[in-house]
């Protein structure tokens, strides 16, 4: 009977240390913290898959070399990975951000990092609605509101919002298509550009944007990195409807990228110091993309115009990518994968300036000493 005892006790005492060890492992694991990623195609990684609309990146060949799917197409918007799955790497977190309309976006999942960028999406309701249907801002918002208070059940009130304050970085890419599919959209944005002057609309994407931060930090969010708008006026497909040559860009534009990106940076400043607690970062894919776009040989590329996989035009800027696009052989030697997105190639070198960068490039701190806060 003793011995059956002891027997029992051996037997319960393992238990119990197994499920101690089991938690240990997962708290371990948060010890790597989180990635919460809003943004448009340039960030999407699946979230359009499961809308009705008319951008999609879930077709081949878009993900050929994205390796966690053996290179079928996942909803990324270029061939591999996007800056913000390189990004996650690079900070040493386990998995992937999950899309939050994704089946397996529940449970623990979600301490790991969410996603929440859709192709088409911006800081404007009405932006991309030549698409139909894409997640703005504000909805993207609203759904870390939801993931929020479902942190809150998995940790308990304090540790969560510790978690969430310390140990997660929120990733905003987002104000190319506000530009492209908004203002600057030929024929149905016509009517806003009458009734509003390029300063008078940066005032209302920056006035939307401050409100979409501070509502983040109301939520718990403290450490951001926040993207400026590339060169817009340099991609294949507006190269190609203006029918440039190949080391001529959009003046416009660019030249509405330029003064929004100014704003933004002043915006952000007055933010770091209104916004108590809070880090926003500032990074500068403009600078970044025009030295890949002007230097590109020296970086490997072949060329910095041409789309790998497209059709249309000169530099197969006009049709996005599918099965139907021609595709090019290098992939990793084209600076674009598709009319309007940068190939796996051109966001490594991107993610490595945002993780371990200088100043010009990303600040007042780059990714890594963001993350060591």
């Amino acid at each position: 009977m003793a011995m059956t005892s002891n027997y029992v006790l051996v037997v319960l005492l393992l238990v119990i240390n197994l499920m101690v060890l089991a938690n240990c492992a997962v708290d371990d694991d948060l010890g790597f913290g989180a990635s919460y990623i809003f943004g448009d195609s340039l960030v999407d990684a699946g979230n359009n898959n499961y809308l009705r609309t008319l951008s999609k990146a879930n077709i081949a060949p878009n993900g050929i070399d994205f390796k966690a799917s053996g290179g079928n197409p996942t909803g990324r918007y270029t061939n591999g990975r996007t800056i913000g799955d390189i990004v996650g790497e690079g900070l040493g977190q386990p998995h992937y951000a999950t899309p939050y309309l994704a089946p397996n976006c529940t449970g623990r999942t979600i301490l790991y990092g969410v996603n929440y960028a859709s192709g088409g999406g911006g800081i404007m309701n009405a932006t991309g609605r030549v698409f139909v249907n894409r997640l703005s801002m504000d909805i993207q918002v609203d759904y870390f509101n939801i993931t929020r208070k479902e942190i809150d059940k998995l940790l308990g009130q304090s540790k969560a919002r510790d978690y969430v304050r310390n140990k997660s970085i929120f990733s905003i890419t987002i104000g190319s298509n506000d530009f492209l599919n908004n203002y600057l959209l030929p024929v149905l944005s016509i009517g806003t550009r009458i009734s509003e002057s390029p300063d008078a609309f940066i005032d209302d994407l920056l006035s939307h944007l401050r409100a979409q931060l501070t509502r983040l930090y109301k939520l718990d969010a403290r450490k951001f990195i926040v993207g400026n708008v590339g060169p817009i006026g340099c991609i294949p497909y507006q190269k190609t409807i203006n029918q440039l040559k190949e080391n001529e860009c959009v003046e416009l534009a660019n030249k509405l990228a330029l003064q929004y990106n100014a704003r933004l940076k002043d915006m952000l400043a007055q933010l770091n110091k209104e916004l108590d607690g809070a880090t926003l970062v500032h990074a500068n894919v403009f600078d970044l993309v025009m030295e890949l776009i002007t230097n590109y040989d020296k970086y490997g590329f072949v060329t910095a115009t041409k789309a790998c996989c497209g059709n249309g035009g000169q530099f197969a800027g006009i049709i996005p990518c599918g099965p139907t696009s021609s595709m090019c052989s290098d992939r990793d030697k084209h600076v674009f994968w598709d009319p309007y997105h940068p190939s796996e190639a051109a966001n490594l070198i991107i993610a490595k300036q945002l993780l371990e960068g200088d100043p010009k490039y990303i600040s007042p701190m780059n990714l890594k000493q963001l993350r060591d806060l």
